[in-house]
Formats: C-alpha cells, sequence, structure tokens
C-alpha cells in the first residue's frame, strides 16, 4: 500500500493497521498531489507529463494484510470517497540509498494499492483543519524515512504550513481522526 496524505504519519497507520509493517518509500510518476474539495489529500494522473517531468507523488509504503485492508477501506471510505487502484510505483525497501537520499529511476517499479478521489479531483482546496496536524506529523516521518525535502517544499507546503497554529479543539479531533473509525467494543472494524 502506497500512503502519500495523512498516511505518511505512521502512528496513524499503526492505530489503524495495527498488523501492517512500513516498509519502505514510493514515488509515483505523472501524478500530482493535491487537497481535493473534501479538504483532504488526493492524487490525479497528469496526461501530458514527461520522463522528467517533477509530475511524481513521494509517500510511505507498508505491507498492508487483508485485514487491515479492509480496516484502511472503512477508513478511506471507500467507494464513496476514494476508490482503490493498483499502480506501478517505484520502490525502495530501506527507504533511501546509498547516500540517503533515493535516486530516481533506481528503485524497484511495484504495482501498490492506491487510494483515489476521481469525484473530487480538482486542486486549490483548503485542507481542514485537523488535517494540517495529521499531515505535519506525517511529513515529520515521511522526511525522517527518506522522501525529499525539495519535493515536501515544492508540493506539500503549499498546502499544509509547517508553522500552522492550530486550538486544541483542531489538534484533538486530528488525534482522534488518526484512532480510525472503531466499534462499540472501542476496536477498529
Amino acid at each position: 500500500y502506497f500512503g502519500f496524505g495523512s498516511n505518511l504519519w505512521k502512528q496513524q497507520m499503526s492505530l489503524r493497521c495495527p498488523t501492517s509493517p512500513f516498509t519502505g518509500i514510493g514515488r509515483l510518476c505523472g501524478y500530482k498531489w493535491f487537497i481535493n474539495g473534501r479538504g483532504y489529500a488526493n492524487i490525479a494522473p497528469i496526461t501530458t507529463a514527461s520522463p522528467d517531468s517533477e509530475d511524481e507523488v513521494w509517500g510511505l509504503v507498508y505491507d498492508l494484510s487483508p485485514a487491515d485492508e479492509a480496516r484502511l477501506d472503512i477508513n478511506e471510505g471507500v467507494p464513496f470517497a476514494y476508490e482503490k487502484r493498483h499502480i506501478p510505483v517505484e520502490f525502495w525497501p530501506d527507504g533511501t540509498g546509498a547516500d540517503g537520499i533515493p535516486e530516481k529511476g533506481k528503485g524497484q517499479v511495484v504495482d501498490m494499492l492506491v487510494y483515489i478521489d476521481f469525484k473530487r479531483s480538482q486542486p486549490g482546496h483548503r485542507p481542514r483543519a485537523e488535517y494540517v496536524h495529521r499531515m505535519n506529523m506525517g511529513i515529520r516521518d515521511a522526511l525522517r524515512e527518506g522522501v525529499p525535502q525539495a519535493y515536501v517544499e515544492r508540493v506539500l507546503r503549499p498546502y499544509i504550513p509547517a508553522d500552522a497554529e492550530l486550538d486544541a479543539e483542531a489538534v484533538d479531533l486530528a488525534k482522534r481522526q488518526a484512532a480510525g473509525f472503531r466499534d462499540d467494543s472501542g476496536v477498529i472494524p
């Protein structure tokens, strides 16, 4: 599974998908990252992308178990908010290249599960306040794992300010959202 939005936050993934370990980083070429009309991250293919294009989406990769995939489907709102696709992603199992920076074109290409919202595929929207917190936690983790700083600054930061001042209510909601949906017993379905 290739996570490109708030699922960059490893703690969120460990809560939502407890049996699915982080395995590396990935780069999806020919796609653009943005915040959609719901206030959440989305991606869309770029039809005019060239091999040298900067139209790319970086993310974290997890080995998703079937039970965790079912949980993630619920948390991602499949099929109403997002749809599932298998797309070739360039993958670095250890997260980075020999010098600590993944070298484009040097990862292995693997078909990965990706969640995409095809109904709300237009960029330019503002993120929800609680989502800014989750994304900032995810950006921190993504950078630690080797996602390039230049990508974060060029693509994510125009939507997700690093110095966002959020009220306690937004941060509390972000923590609840990170834990995912739970049934009456407190267990994530």
